[in-house]
């Protein structure tokens, strides 16, 4: 089974920045692509960006030009540098690797814990 530990969410004001960091243990890991999710409570979960293996990216509209996906193939770590965030960001995020290197490939059942980001004044 994949193993991804997420963190770096938090409580932050609007107009703040976090990033958020996914640890992967999958040794294929630089073959995959890795998305971010996001999740509030009775709603579906979201794609908020991925990154293929050959670093292409994809956003959600409306975290375009304020977050931005990473990766880092030494450390099979993948980063959501936030910034500029909204209220409407609030949310659980998740990591998850995908079954192939493209982003329009599908993700692996497997979310975690994930980390909770709470952006309020």
């Amino acid at each position: 089974q994949v193993q991804l530990v997420v963190s770096g969410g938090g409580l932050v004001q609007p107009g703040g920045s976090l990033r958020l960091s996914c640890a992967a243990s999958v040794s294929i890991f630089r073959w995959s692509a890795c998305g971010w999710y996001r999740q509030v409570p009775g709603k579906e979960r979201e794609l908020v960006a991925c990154i293929s293996s050959s670093n292409e990216t994809n956003y959600k509209d409306s975290v375009k030009g304020r977050f931005t996906i990473s990766r880092d193939n030494v450390k099979k770590t993948v980063y959501l540098q936030m910034s500029s965030l909204k209220p409407e960001d609030t949310a659980v995020y998740y990591c998850s690797k995908y079954n192939s290197g493209s982003c329009d490939s599908r993700p692996l059942d497997y979310w975690g814990q994930g980390t909770q980001v709470t952006v309020s004044s």
